[in-house]
């Protein structure tokens, strides 16, 4: 209160004194506070000492001692280079919290200190200090740190702390004339500190018209500093788009930064150009899942987006990668047009016929389109390849077909007759009840009887070696496998009547007791 009312009488002043010894330490700053406000040179010393001695009282004692003029602040400017370096920063805050409301280049001398504590310090008191100014002091400050920007060609050049501390002031000030020198700062080689600070203080309000500067910005996004890339990035964010600079836009999708990869998707994502597709569906590749999700999100509405898609997908270099682009297609594939299904189809029989795993991936994405088209498709080829007797391929298909729990029987019969036709056909019965075709047929024989037999004896590429070694297989068996048996048995003789193996299906009919 004696601080607010004004009391300046000598007694006043020697209570508030004595009161800087109290033990406790709110009558201590409160005294110390109302000391600065009643302008007592008789406390400098006191106040100085308590600076000197740091603690928390230091940072009160140092601003109450700039209160008191030039006498304090000449002695906290002697006083900095005398104590511990905690303590420093307190007495630049005070230093420049004094000179603000004067034109006492006291506001700015702690941004020039070698302690970037220091500097950052002042700084920050001075940045809250700024919109309270008057536009005189406004314009005085600004002049001031003008002209220490300014390149000396004598005098060594200020350190970057200093630098970036006077570029973000600069902002706060919001002088017109420092833009220049903040376009200068955002470039390489300069320090990251000082380019950032630059870009910071440029803020959004930046025309798009100068290509010189859109340069500069996209550079600083590109950086692998975010401390550069974050502000470019705010400010390229407020930036329009325009088909003369769609190409250095396209340059964000190569950025470190995962945000300024994705501003750059969101910039270009629109524009339906082969260049634009092929940049998003690198972007399938990347490590993090939030890019993965936009380039999908981008790349389905556009018609090269689906297309080149289908191209990475046939280009693929390994099945985990084609599995990866077949998953971010799978929803849209059927808007593609059927020219590039047919190219996958083709493709994937080609991996098949290899044993390339690629082909699940191509498959799957035909299956989501299309599936009953992919399955006639299969089926068609693997007939194809199996009347110009290319078994052991035919075969590749067939299986494939079959691990479709809802495959009909015709395709089964196709798959058990082809396994017949590989068959070693060894009558051992160990190497019989290993052969896989053969419980091929004991499924369909218990399932679709009358279907096999008519199937069996249309099946003209069927020789009578292989019907032998059916029926042989099954005469031996019980009920409704054995009659099957004797019915190829039977089948033999009448396609090879009079012949050995026609001779050798009657002597089994005989010994089974199918005659």
């Amino acid at each position: 209160m004696v601080g607010d009312i004004g009391l300046r009488d000598p007694e006043s002043a020697r209570l508030l004194i004595d009161l800087l010894n109290d033990t406790e330490e709110a009558p201590r700053r409160q005294a110390m506070a109302a000391l600065g406000k009643l302008h007592v040179d008789k406390a400098l010393p006191h106040l100085i000492d308590r600076v000197a001695h740091g603690g928390p009282d230091s940072d009160i004692a140092a601003q109450a001692a700039a209160q008191l003029g030039v006498k304090g602040v000449r002695a906290l400017s002697d006083l900095m280079s005398k104590v511990a370096p905690g303590v420093r920063p307190r007495i630049a805050a005070a230093l420049a919290a004094s000179g603000t409301m004067t034109d006492s280049p006291s506001a700015v001398v702690s941004l020039l200190d070698g302690d970037p504590g220091v500097v950052d310090a002042a700084t920050r008191t001075l940045s809250a200090e700024i919109p309270a100014l008057s536009a005189g002091h406004r314009k005085a400050l600004a002049d001031h740190l003008l002209d220490l920007l300014k390149p000396a060609r004598k005098s060594p050049a200020l350190p970057i702390a200093s630098q970036a501390a006077i570029v973000r002031l600069l902002g706060v000030l919001q002088d017109a004339r420092a833009v220049p020198l903040f376009w200068d700062r955002v470039q390489p080689p300069n320090p990251s500190e000082l380019r950032a600070a630059a870009l910071q203080a440029l803020g959004t309000d930046v025309d798009a018209k100068k290509k010189d500067h859109f340069n500069r910005l996209l550079t600083c996004a590109l950086d692998s500093d975010f401390r550069v890339a974050a502000p470019a990035m705010l400010i390229l964010k407020t930036l329009p788009v325009t088909s003369a600079l769609l190409p250095a836009w396209l340059t964000l999708l190569d950025a470190p930064d995962v945000a300024v990869r994705r501003l750059g998707m969101e910039k270009v994502g629109d524009h339906d150009r082969p260049e634009i597709a092929a940049a998003l569906v690198k972007q399938l590749t990347h490590r993090d899942r939030g890019v993965h999700d936009e380039a999908v999100a981008r790349l389905a509405p556009l018609d090269h987006g689906r297309r080149a898609l289908v191209e990475a997908l046939l280009e693929a270099e390994s099945p985990d990668h084609a599995w990866m682009l077949a998953r971010a297609q799978e929803s849209f594939i059927r808007d593609s047009v059927p020219a590039m299904r047919k190219g996958l189809l083709d493709r994937a029989c080609v991996y098949l016929e290899k044993g390339d795993r690629r082909a699940d991936a191509l498959l799957s994405v035909l299956r989501a389109d299309d599936a009953a088209g992919l399955r006639d498709a299969l089926a068609e080829r693997a007939l194809a390849l199996r009347k110009k007797k290319k078994y052991e391929t035919a075969m590749l298909f067939f299986r494939l077909l079959g691990r479709d729990p809802a495959c009909g029987a015709p395709i089964r019969m196709e798959l058990a007759a082809c396994g017949l036709k590989l068959s070693a056909r060894d009558l051992n019965a160990e190497a019989r009840a290993t052969d896989p075709c053969l419980n091929s047929f004991a499924n369909l024989v218990h399932s679709f009887p009358a279907e096999l037999a008519v199937f069996l004896r249309k099946a003209k590429w069927l020789e009578p070696a292989d019907l032998f070694y059916l029926g042989f297989h099954f005469a031996e068996k019980e009920k409704q496998e054995k009659q099957f048996g004797g019915q190829m048995l039977k089948l033999v003789i009448e396609r090879a009547k009079g012949s050995k193996i026609g001779k050798d299906a009657k002597s089994k009919l005989r010994n089974e007791g199918l005659k």
